[in-house]
């Protein structure tokens, strides 16, 4: 098949490598000048490190590189992926600096029409595909809210931006700094900015659970998070083996003793009740919709003074004060000096290039994405997701999606009924955003049941790992090279099953 990937981040690249693998003719599409999605210069904000270690955040056949440190820089990620590009050969694949501006399909719906733009070039005319894979992330498009008062604090020279688009700590020097948000974006922000600023404040909404990089400054949280027994303490859709049986039914004090001691530690870790900021509810809620590194540096700088967090509190509107100097007024009733609002809210989940009748076509009457297997639409054909399986594991998801469009197309395997798909795909979307209090990122985030949603995918395949590789994944942090021989035993199978048809 003549194929469109969309977005040459992670997910990106991986479909390109897998489906070529199987023969398909695959062309890349990049808006960025560079390769990475987040990891792109153009996006990375100043500060960012990867939330995982480099020994689970890689692709199976490629480790990070062993003079990485345990958590790569933003930099250094994008610097990997060019590697990668490099090590399969992808660069005739991809088309940079180059925009998909709409993508729709033919009048018998048997293909697709896909229109680009080069930068700075007219729109091209559009180009045939029989395929295409959406691989444009669901952490490109950020939430900026809508402000009161904007206009009149940008005419006082204050300015707001999303976190993406602070690239340098130089940009705020001197500058007070208001930062919106309390995830990883918002916190890394505010350590990043906190030396250089004239001052630093954290306006936080809510507060969500840390999970320190090591556990009493000794333990890495890989040992605790980043395995099927850390994964397994938290409740998922079903409860498919023996342990996590245990874990939710006669054992469940035992669950709740594990994750109240780690939780016993961070408070007093991170200084949480010295410093007035201890999540509302129990630690289990640090997995309700991510699971979310402490930032280094950000508690101590608000312990010594250096960073203000504002608990439980909004941006009510944006002024100037008597001055003519910006501010923001919050909800708690306290201004604040604001020369640059920093948003950390978020992002939309959309797809900017299909129209709104197609849109409709791929999700529920509330907005959520309706994707079997978090990759196959119920209602547009010949369109297939990777990398709206947001997961701990976002380059091992993203890989094994591609491994399992390679077996849909190639017939390798058979999907469930249309209604069965649409009945599984509905309970699991409404299990997430109970679970999550609606944080589901629109039915696309599956943290922290990253392990769970790869084993869907590969028991599709007939192609899970060996019970005994499984068993080691429950006490050991997980190594994606241990899946790199999927998709050579997909390519084998299916191989084998064309001579076979040839043969007959």
């Amino acid at each position: 098949m003549k194929i469109a990937v969309v977005g040459a981040g992670f997910a990106g690249l991986a479909s390109a490598k897998v489906l070529r693998e199987f023969g398909h003719d695959i062309t890349v599409f990049e808006k960025a000048p560079d390769v990475g999605g987040v990891w792109s210069a153009t996006r990375r904000y100043s500060g960012l490190f990867t939330q995982n270690n480099k020994g689970s955040y890689s692709y199976s056949d490629l480790p990070m590189p062993k003079h990485y440190p345990e958590w790569p820089s933003g930099e250094q990620v994008q610097a990997y992926l060019e590697q990668y590009v490099a090590l399969h050969d992808l660069e005739p694949a991809l088309r940079l600096s180059t925009e998909v501006v709409r993508a729709e399909l033919t009048a018998d719906e048997d293909g697709w029409l896909v229109t680009s733009r080069r930068t700075g070039a007219p729109v091209g005319d559009p180009e045939s595909f029989d395929h295409v894979v959406v691989a444009n992330g669901i952490f490109s498009d950020p939430v900026i809210p809508r402000f009161e008062g904007l206009v009149q604090l940008m005419r006082a020279g204050g300015k707001v931006i999303a976190s993406s688009q602070l690239n340098s700590t130089e940009d705020v020097r001197g500058k007070n700094v208001v930062v919106v948000g309390y995830g990883k974006s918002a916190c890394d922000v505010a350590a990043d900015v906190g030396p250089v600023a004239a001052s630093t404040t954290v306006v936080a909404r809510n507060l969500i659970w840390k999970m320190p990089k090591k556990i009493g400054k000794a333990v890495n949280m890989k040992y605790l998070l980043l395995t099927r027994l850390g994964e397994g303490l938290f409740r998922y859709e079903s409860l498919p083996n023996r342990v996590e049986r245990f874990l939710h039914g006669p054992g469940d004090p035992v669950r709740r003793s594990m994750l109240g001691s780690i939780g016993a530690v961070a408070r007093k870790q991170l200084y949480l009740d010295e410093l007035g900021l201890v999540p509302r509810g129990d630690f289990e809620e640090i997995a309700r919709s991510t699971v979310s590194l402490s930032t280094d540096g950000f508690y101590e700088q608000v312990r010594d003074g250096a960073i203000t967090v504002h608990r439980d509190t909004e941006i009510q509107r944006l002024s100037v004060d008597d001055e003519g100097d910006p501010v923001a007024v919050l909800s708690n009733g306290k201004t604040v000096r604001a020369d640059v609002v920093v948003c950390g809210t978020g992002f939309h989940q959309r797809v900017p290039f299909l129209d709104g009748d197609l849109t409709a076509r791929l999700l529920d009457d509330r907005g959520n994405f309706q994707l079997y297997r978090h990759v196959l639409p119920h209602d547009v054909p010949h369109l297939t997701f990777v990398g709206y399986n947001s997961s701990l594991f976002s380059p091992l998801s993203a890989e094994m999606a591609a491994v399992w469009i390679a077996g849909h197309l190639a017939g390798a395997f058979e999907l469930p009924p249309i209604e069965e798909r649409r009945r599984q795909v509905a309970a699991r979307v409404d299990w997430m955003e109970k679970r999550t209090d609606g944080k589901h990122a629109r039915g696309t985030n599956v943290i922290p049941f990253s392990l769970h949603q790869i084993d869907e995918m590969l028991d599709d395949l007939d192609l899970n790992l060996s019970r005994s590789a499984q068993v080691k994944q429950w006490l050991l942090p997980i190594d994606p090279g241990a899946y790199r021989h999927v998709s050579t035993r997909l390519k084998e199978r299916v191989d084998q099953g064309e001579r076979v048809t040839q043969q007959s």
